[in-house]
């Protein structure tokens, strides 16, 4: 069941236009209306796109036990199955109806940053089933990066901060960038049941760069604490990324740019999607900037430091794997 018609309408930010005064306003007032966009002429093709979607694909086609070789790891890498995610227990039944694959950027054991919580190696299908797996991605986790640096100029414009504030060395210059392949089943979402593709949450970082099949799904809602929750779809628009804004920025912005709840309802069609969560360094800490406050509004949000916000928050969406049974 589905408990929404209406479709959002969201401003479309063209990256590739010479009127950065124009795409900043643009920005500013989705980020200030619904914490969404769409992006456009960012320089990723569409060919290739195609081809991170089929071998994406090609991995949840495999036998589940194959797919349980790779089961997330401490690292945050690695198959996560369904129910796996718990994004809203206070309205779901179960876990979200979707699996998923996280990578994130590959570094090796030996190197010490690896030892960091959210750096290290990846987890990887074997090259002898799914040998363009590892480059497509790779490929894709580093073209999507460099997508979000070239938004993260506009964003810091919008907010009357340096064009390369977000790109400094402790902010994005190690980020945690986070790639998930995710696949949704033929379910029926019934929220009534508490029954859902993916429960109502807001992302914990940065921002989400997200592509999509075309299939419909994605739901926000632009104030969280109406009653009831009122909710529009975004519609998958051809070539384009949607991206949101999410908690850190929400905090640096002093809330005036909206980490906005989301979610997923199943259609009965099969969905795949590919979000690209991306969180500053480590020990960034994130507090808002001089230019969102003052003596009349002041510092809503105590400052954080991104790893252990991030850490928190995994631990409470994210079931324990131990002892998970298929």
């Amino acid at each position: 069941m589905v408990d929404c018609k209406e479709v959002s309408n969201l401003n479309t930010i063209d990256l590739s236009s010479p009127d950065i005064t124009s795409s900043v306003y643009s920005l500013k007032q989705a980020c200030m209306d619904s914490g969404f966009f769409y992006i456009t002429n960012h320089g990723i093709s569409e060919d290739f796109m195609d081809q991170v979607f089929n071998e994406s694909k090609k991995f949840f086609d495999l036998p589940l036990e194959q797919k349980m070789k790779l089961l997330r790891n401490e690292k945050h890498r690695g198959y996560t199955p369904v129910f796996d995610e718990t994004l809203d227990p206070q309205h779901q039944l179960h876990g979200d109806y979707k699996e998923g694959f996280y990578m994130g950027i590959e570094l090796p054991e030996d190197d010490p940053e690896a030892q960091r919580e959210f750096y290290g190696p990846n987890l990887w299908p074997d090259s002898d089933i799914l040998p363009l797996w590892r480059p497509t991605m790779e490929k894709y986790h580093q073209q999507a990066l460099e997508v979000v640096r070239k938004i993260a100029r506009l964003i810091a414009l919008a907010l009357d901060v340096d064009a390369n504030f977000f790109n400094q060395p402790d902010i994005l210059g190690k980020p945690i960038a986070t790639l998930r392949l995710l696949h949704y089943g033929a379910q029926v979402s019934d929220p009534v049941k508490g029954i859902y593709g993916a429960g109502a949450h807001s992302d914990f970082g940065f921002i989400t760069l997200l592509a999509t099949d075309g299939v419909p799904g994605l739901q926000i809602c632009k104030n969280k604490d109406g009653t009831p929750r009122v909710w529009e779809y975004v519609e998958p628009l051809k070539g384009a990324f949607v991206v949101n804004i999410a908690d850190m920025l929400e905090r640096w912005s002093n809330g005036i740019f909206r980490s906005t709840l989301h979610r997923v309802l199943g259609n009965g069609q099969e969905r795949y999607s590919i979000p690209y969560f991306v969180e500053p360094s480590h020990d960034c800490v994130v507090e808002c900037l001089p230019t969102c406050q003052s003596k009349l509004n002041p510092p809503k949000f105590p400052p954080i430091r991104c790893d252990k916000y991030l850490l928190q928050r995994y631990q409470d969406t994210h079931a324990d794997l131990s002892t998970y049974k298929p």
